[in-house]
């Protein structure tokens, strides 16, 4: 209540498990979170990394403001996350673990308008993990369409 999702990672659960997931806000400048607040954004490549006890998110293409003029910056720079020291410790413990990753899930606007995003720990998915999930999905379609008729 009170999200509007911004930008959504589906490729993410399609491509990892989902073990733990964080709010966590992002810092930005003026003109990028005016292009958040118009939907400019897409974080399906991106991914975060723990780096000197700060969580730094990679990949997030934030395209420049419109009217930004020489404020605009780099729509791919790294951007800092912000979270509380014991979750960067205890996502420093998850991260030092063999396939796990931190995988940002999707971007929304809260209450107050404030950029959060949720931030996942991931372990990423063998190919016939997929396509267990893949026929899982079509069983479960074709019951629904049994149950209409």
């Amino acid at each position: 209540m009170g999200k509007k999702i911004i930008a959504n990672n589906r490729k993410a659960r399609h491509d990892y498990f989902i073990e733990e997931t964080y709010e966590t806000g992002i810092v930005l400048t003026g003109t990028e979170i005016k292009s958040i607040r118009q939907g400019k954004v897409n974080i399906k490549e991106s991914y975060a990394r723990i780096e000197d006890g700060e969580v730094i998110l990679y990949g997030m293409n934030i395209s420049p403001y419109d009217h930004g003029n020489i404020f605009n910056v780099d729509p791919l720079r790294p951007r800092k996350l912000l979270l509380h020291k014991r979750e960067i410790r205890k996502l420093i413990g998850y991260t030092t673990q063999k396939g796990l990753t931190l995988v940002p899930l999707n971007l929304y606007l809260n209450q107050d308008g404030r950029a959060k995003m949720e931030l996942a720990v991931a372990r990423g998915k063998k190919l016939y993990d997929k396509r267990h999930d893949i026929a899982k999905r079509d069983a479960e379609r074709k019951m629904q369409r049994a149950r209409r008729k």
